[in-house]
């Protein structure tokens, strides 16, 4: 039987992710959307791209909650509705806005496909992977969030820029809240094998750093209208890979802690392993004195999000 995998949400994000999985051709498609007839529309576009493009999946749209039955037994739901960020506006803005919206369609996401693994996009991503988490009554092996994968290919693609070297010489981890104090690893981080450290001087790197953190910020500030959609439908299309394919690949993403890292009973940006039961291993790597307070830090930043919402 094939697989199936479903995108709540069709805006940039949604859309351009479901693009990418029908490419892949590994899975059918089933896209969903609040908008009458939206996701119906972006379905068939992309049904009708098939005969050139190459790919043979089935590509189907729906409009929901009535539809949702359409979505039953998926073995991924991408979960990307939300209101997107403005500029001048946080992730962390967008808190009570989608608190709702998760809610809402997580209760059906579960009922109607209740072996899923759930991929959050939405932001604040950490907090929103917390609600979803306690929402579906999922193990926590199967509520995962997208905000690592995506971090790091920033961090990356600045560093590349930087010292002119192909993005895939460099190697890294951005860890922590996906917000404005995640954790790049600069101790991780290494071009060629040689430590980064080495390459650039520290004030060169910490403005890199920093740029990362703020890295979807920029791209909202320069669209003016709407955030980022290409940089992350790739890192879910990513991790949709690890999941569907079972590749066990280790990836940083938003995981629920039970003490690893010094962390209990929240979501948090950490190395994992993604296979086909979702989070099969929390990779525990040692850091430093200050790299596991900025850990904690950012850990209470989205601890106080996760309050606010009454969980």
């Amino acid at each position: 039987m094939r697989k199936k995998v479903t995108v709540v949400g069709c805006g940039m994000v949604g859309g351009t992710t479901a693009q990418r999985l029908a490419e892949r051709g590994y899975a059918d498609i089933v896209m969903v959307d609040v908008v009458e007839d939206l996701a119906r529309g972006k379905a068939l576009d992309l049904a009708e791209a098939a005969p050139i493009v190459g790919y043979d999946c089935r590509i189907t749209g729906g409009t929901v909650p009535q539809d949702y039955a359409m979505t039953a037994g998926s073995d991924v739901v991408v979960f990307t509705s939300g209101a997107p960020r403005k500029p001048g506006m946080s992730r962390d803005d967008l808190l009570l806005v989608n608190q709702k919206i998760v809610e809402d369609n997580v209760r059906e996401i579960a009922r109607h496909s209740p072996d899923c693994v759930l991929l959050m996009v939405n932001n604040p991503l950490d907090a929103m992977a917390q609600l979803a988490y306690k929402t579906s009554g999922f193990p926590r092996q199967r509520v995962v969030g997208q905000a690592g994968v995506l971090d790091t290919a920033r961090f990356r693609t600045f560093l590349a820029q930087e010292l002119n070297v192909s993005v895939e010489s460099v190697n890294a981890y951005v860890l922590g809240g996906h917000g404005d104090d995640m954790v790049p690893l600069t101790s991780y981080t290494t071009v060629g094998g040689v430590p980064v450290s080495k390459l650039l001087p520290h004030d060169r790197l910490e403005a890199i750093v920093e740029r990362t953190r703020k890295g979807g910020q920029e791209i909202v500030d320069l669209l003016k209208t709407g955030s980022a959609f290409q940089a992350p439908s790739a890192a879910v299309a990513q991790m949709v890979d690890a999941v569907i394919l079972d590749k066990k690949q280790i990836l940083p993403c938003a995981a629920y802690l039970d003490g690893e890292y010094g962390i209990a009973d929240l979501f948090c940006g950490v190395p994992v392993k993604l296979g086909a039961a979702g989070v099969e291993e929390i990779v525990q790597i040692d850091l430093s004195a200050e790299e596991q307070a900025a850990l904690q830090r950012t850990a209470s930043s989205v601890r106080e999000l996760v309050k606010k919402m009454g969980l």
